[in-house]
C-alpha cells in the first residue's frame, strides 16, 4: 500500500484552504462530570450538545477566527484528519457558532 507523496514529512508545511478552519479536542474533553459530580463517560451519546476546542489554523478566507481561539462547533458537523499522530478537526467558519479570544471587543460578558 503505497502513501501519499509528502505525508509521511515532517517537515513539509501543511496549509488550510478557503474558509476551513483547523481545530483540535483537548484530550480531557472525553470524560465530564455533571453539576451533581456524576462521571459521564466519553461513549454517553448526548444529543444535540455543542463542543469546544482550541484553532490550530485558519485559511485565508476566515474573517474572524485566529489560532489560539477557542470555537463552540456542532461535532457531527466536521471532517476528522490525523496528521503525525495528532487528531484534528476541520471545519467551516459558516459552522462555528460561537468564539472565545483575548481580542474579541463586543462580548456577552460570559467568560471561560
Amino acid at each position: 500500500m503505497s502513501s501519499l507523496p509528502g505525508i509521511d514529512n515532517p517537515k513539509q508545511a501543511i496549509g488550510v484552504l478557503a474558509d476551513r478552519v483547523l481545530v483540535q479536542i483537548p484530550r480531557a474533553e472525553g470524560e465530564r462530570r455533571s453539576r451533581a459530580g456524576i462521571v459521564i463517560p466519553a461513549t454517553a451519546q448526548v444529543g444535540r450538545r455543542l463542543a469546544w476546542a482550541e484553532v490550530v489554523a485558519v485559511g485565508p478566507h476566515v474573517r474572524s477566527i485566529r489560532p489560539g481561539d477557542q470555537v463552540l462547533f456542532n461535532p457531527e458537523d466536521r471532517y476528522e484528519v490525523e496528521v503525525h499522530g495528532e487528531d484534528y478537526l476541520i471545519l467551516r467558519e459558516r459552522d462555528i457558532h460561537a468564539v472565545a479570544s483575548e481580542r474579541v471587543d463586543a462580548g456577552t460578558g460570559l467568560y471561560l
